[in-house]
C-alpha cells in the first residue's frame, strides 16, 4: 500500500451551536452530522436509521428547518442553529407542547422513530399552527414508524397544535 493508498484521515476544529451551546469539536471532515451529534456532543437522542435520509429519525431543525442529519456533513453545519430532540424542552425542564402530546395521545410506542417525528412536527406547527387532520399527515409523511400505525401520531400532532395555541392565548 502506498501513502496515495491510504485514506485521508485529518481532522478538522468544527464549532457546532446546538440547543443554544457551542461545541468546539475536532473531527474528520467526512463526519455525518447525526454521527458528530451522537459521538462527539454526546446528544444521542437523535437516532440514525436508515443512513439514506429515508426514514426520518435523524431529523432536527437547522435553523428552524427539518433536515436528515445523516445527510449533511458536520462542517457545512458550522453556520447554523441546530435543535435536537433533547432541545425540544421548554427552559424551566416541563415538555414542550409537542412533547406533551405525544405523551397524552400516546403518539410513540418502542420510541426509535419519535425524536424525529417530534423535531418535525415542532417544526410543522410553527409554520402550520392549526393543521387539519390532512395537513398532519402531511407533515409526517417523511417520517416513518414501523410501530405505531399513525394514527395516534396524527392525534398527537393536532393536540400539539391545541396545546401550542392555548399556551400562546394565555401568555398574552
Amino acid at each position: 500500500m502506498t501513502v496515495s493508498d491510504t485514506p485521508d484521515t485529518s481532522v478538522v476544529p468544527v464549532t457546532l451551536t446546538v440547543n443554544g451551546v457551542r461545541h468546539n469539536i475536532t473531527i474528520e471532515p467526512r463526519r455525518l452530522l447525526s454521527d458528530a451529534l451522537r459521538h462527539d456532543v454526546g446528544l444521542t437522542g437523535t437516532h440514525v436509521g436508515c443512513e439514506h435520509g429515508v426514514c426520518g429519525a435523524c431529523t432536527i431543525l437547522v435553523d428552524g428547518k427539518p433536515t436528515r442529519s445523516c445527510l449533511m456533513f458536520a462542517v457545512a453545519a458550522q453556520e447554523y442553529e441546530i435543535t435536537t430532540v433533547e432541545g425540544l424542552t421548554c427552559a424551566d425542564g416541563s415538555l414542550s407542547p409537542v412533547q406533551q402530546a405525544f405523551k397524552e395521545c400516546h403518539g410513540l410506542q418502542c420510541g426509535f422513530c419519535t425524536p424525529g417525528f417530534l423535531t418535525t412536527v415542532a417544526a410543522g406547527i410553527e409554520e402550520n399552527p392549526n393543521p387539519t387532520e390532512d395537513e398532519a399527515r402531511e407533515m409526517i409523511a417523511g417520517n416513518l414508524c414501523r410501530c405505531t400505525g399513525y394514527q395516534n401520531i396524527v392525534k398527537s400532532v393536532l393536540k400539539a397544535a391545541e396545546i401550542k395555541a392555548s399556551q400562546e392565548g394565555s401568555a398574552s
